[in-house]
């Protein structure tokens, strides 16, 4: 009886395996030893498809980058400059939140990803559309990234402990609570996240309103 055969190895079989074991145990559980274990293969066979592990790294991550929904930048949505922004922020920040441990590689930047560079070619295409200046465009993108990766980095609610004694009255007489924001640690940061969101676009309406020719740019934001 003929032998099963084993499947072939593609990136798409390295990149599955390496995204796993990042969400299970973090960016150091990957090496190109461990993966040709994990993947009954022999070390040498990865480097026909990755020239390293860096490479390996940048393929999860433009897996991640390539769960991000940008249906709200393409032309025929009603949506927005600022419908847009928002709904695309939400998107982003739930893929890291469901891969927390691959956002230090994301927040380098897209290099040559194709998929992180698709999310930057719609973000800035979109701006451009709805009247702000290039290099206003580029600001926005990069200050977007900044906040949505940087709430992905950390839990703020997590940063405290859960016991009341560490948080004495006499030297902290305001942190009385803080002990019971560990447990609602979703809706503290979810909730931080949805109020710094709201108060940058709200920011850069006011400043698109101050930009030049104005009626345009207005007909364009709805």
């Amino acid at each position: 009886m003929a032998r099963p055969r084993k499947p072939l190895l593609s990136r798409e079989r390295i990149v599955e395996k390496a995204s796993a074991l990042v969400d299970a145990e973090g960016l150091d559980a990957v090496s190109t030893r461990r993966l040709a274990a994990e993947l009954g293969v022999s070390g040498p066979s990865l480097y026909n498809h990755f020239r390293n592990k860096d490479e390996i790294l940048d393929a999860v991550a433009d897996a991640v980058s390539a769960q991000v929904d940008l249906s709200m930048f393409e032309e025929s949505d009603p949506r927005d400059w600022r419908a847009a922004l928002h709904d695309w922020a939400l998107s982003y920040r739930a893929a890291l939140a469901a891969h927390p441990h691959i956002v230090p590689v994301l927040a380098r930047g897209p290099g040559r990803r194709p998929a992180g560079l698709r999310v930057a070619d719609a973000v800035f295409g979109s701006m451009v559309r709805a009247g702000w200046p290039p290099a206003q465009a580029t600001y926005i993108g990069a200050l977007m990234r900044y906040f949505i990766t940087g709430s992905a980095l950390g839990s703020f609610a997590r940063g405290f402990v859960d016991d009341e004694t560490a948080y004495d009255p006499a030297d902290y007489p305001h942190l009385g609570q803080a002990h019971l924001l560990a447990e609602r640690r979703q809706q503290v940061d979810e909730g931080a996240f949805e109020t710094g969101l709201r108060a940058l676009v709200d920011g850069l309406v006011l400043q698109y309103e101050h930009l030049e020719p104005a009626p345009a740019r207005r007909a364009a934001s709805g």
